[in-house]
């Protein structure tokens, strides 16, 4: 028995509830992508330090601290879409930013608390703009692909509300569908980041989750007419929404 309680309703975190987004927009009007399948998430806020000693220290340091920037470091598994070839999309961003220069090689991000149970901590989180470094982590003959990230961030963070909404977690809906030119269709709705399985007609095709209203999905072949949609993610399956192929 521990001789020193914690109050009712204490939880230990974990190493895993933390939330880190790249922004696929525009900084006034942000398109956040989660960075899926992170590990060794490990946040710094490296300080601007300013000489202020005098006599009065007595030979001592004395130093400010004026400003502070954000910088990480974090692994991530590189999967990619058969069809197109392309990674996911928060990875083609990281790679995209490690081989530019100037406003190119910057990502705007955000972290933010994310707990499995309970209310997300509203002051552990912020955005801020970061240049990038990214590495192959493994080079065996028969290893997975997984990068290794660092962030260094540029000027000083901004803190922000948490986003994290446990509740947008749940059972995705779906409200519209949109295109079938060139044989995808675009699904808006809700709980769409996690998204795990998308079917159409009772078939299993290849999705790309765009961000938590948006799943991007690949008709299968021969779909013609009425097309029953079914969403899921690990809390549950959507109901079925009928969209007119045209």
């Amino acid at each position: 028995m521990n001789r020193v309680p914690l109050p009712a309703g204490t939880a230990l975190g974990k190493s895993f509830e933390y939330g880190l987004d790249l922004n696929l927009g525009l900084y006034a009007s942000p398109v956040w992508q989660a960075i899926r399948r992170m590990s060794g998430y490990a946040p710094t806020f490296p300080p601007t330090r300013e000489d202020v000693a005098t006599y009065d220290d007595e030979g001592g340091p004395n130093e400010d601290v004026t400003a502070r920037s954000f910088a990480a470091a974090f692994t991530v598994q590189v999967n990619r879409l058969l069809s197109s070839g392309l990674y996911l999309p928060e990875v083609e961003k990281i790679l995209a930013a490690a081989k530019s220069s100037g406003e190119a090689a910057v990502l705007d991000i955000r972290w933010y608390h994310k707990p499995v149970l309970g209310t997300p901590n509203p002051n552990d989180a912020g955005r801020a703009f970061v240049t990038v470094e990214a590495s192959r982590q493994n080079t065996g003959n028969s290893s997975n692909e997984i990068l290794s990230v660092s962030l260094t961030g540029k000027g000083s963070y901004l803190p922000i509300a948490n986003p994290y909404n446990p509740l947008g977690s749940g059972i995705p809906t779906i409200s519209s569908v949109a295109g079938d030119g060139g044989g995808m269709i675009t699904i808006d709705g809700t709980g769409m980041l996690d998204v795990s399985n998308v079917t159409i007609d009772d078939v299993a095709v290849e999705h790309l989750p765009i961000n938590a209203g948006t799943v991007v999905a690949q008709l299968p072949d021969g779909a013609t007419g009425d097309i029953e949609i079914v969403v899921t993610n690990a809390a549950g399956a959507s109901q079925a929404y009928t969209y007119t192929l045209l």
